[in-house]
């Protein structure tokens, strides 16, 4: 297996090899006709994920992949960019049969793993909305939490503005990335959390810049 990252610690890379090892010898399957091989050819898959900047998080998020009999090829930990959320995206290269990927895929956010984009899987859909009310008041972090745990988008970037001081009612600019067709179930599940919150949506924006 190979790390993409430049200076990365020699614990982190030999905690990453022994997952690969893992991943290595439960990838065989003893009982198939082939001797030891699954039917399905294996190939490349990629996810990205978010992770939260504690030590041990990338190892237990390599974890679910190694046993669903994921061949781990490569990771790309980006701790010089951070999502919206403050958290650090982590991108991971491995081989397995189509069945297995959605097996690891599964795993991963059965584990609270946020994936951000699996294999194929892209958000071919945008939309840019403003949130305003007591944003700060009411938790700006959870608000974000609770929209990247709708599977339909990803928030892709946040501009807030807060020209009174944080106590008073401020704003937001969100800006989400849709799964194609998925766009108004995204939407949705941001107005259904401004009702609660008592916040106001002003959606979708076009003819912006984000």
């Amino acid at each position: 297996m190979s790390d993409r990252r430049d200076g990365a610690p020699e614990a982190a890379i030999d905690a990453e090899n022994a997952v690969d090892s893992a991943a290595d010898a439960e990838s065989a399957d003893p009982a198939s006709p082939d001797g030891g091989h699954a039917a399905a050819t294996p190939s490349t898959h990629t996810v990205r994920l978010e992770l939260v900047d504690e030590p041990g998080q990338l190892l237990a998020a390599l974890h679910p992949i190694a046993d669903n009999g994921g061949n781990l090829l490569s990771i790309y930990h980006e701790r010089g960019n951070k999502t919206p959320r403050g958290r650090i995206p982590v991108e991971v290269d491995f081989e397995a049969t189509p069945e297995r990927f959605e097996e690891i895929v599964d795993a991963l956010r059965s584990e609270g793993v946020n994936v951000m984009q699996a294999g194929t899987e892209r958000y071919a859909e945008e939309v840019t909305l403003l949130l305003f009310g007591h944003l700060i008041d009411t938790d700006l972090s959870d608000t974000l939490s609770r929209i990247e745990a709708c599977e339909s988008a990803s928030v892709a970037d946040v501009s807030l503005a807060a020209p009174q001081g944080t106590e008073e009612v401020s704003s937001a600019r969100l800006r989400l990335e849709a799964r194609a067709g998925e766009t108004d179930a995204a939407l949705a599940a941001v107005r259904e959390l401004a009702d609660e919150k008592e916040l106001r949506v002003v959606e979708p924006l076009t003819g912006v810049d984000a």
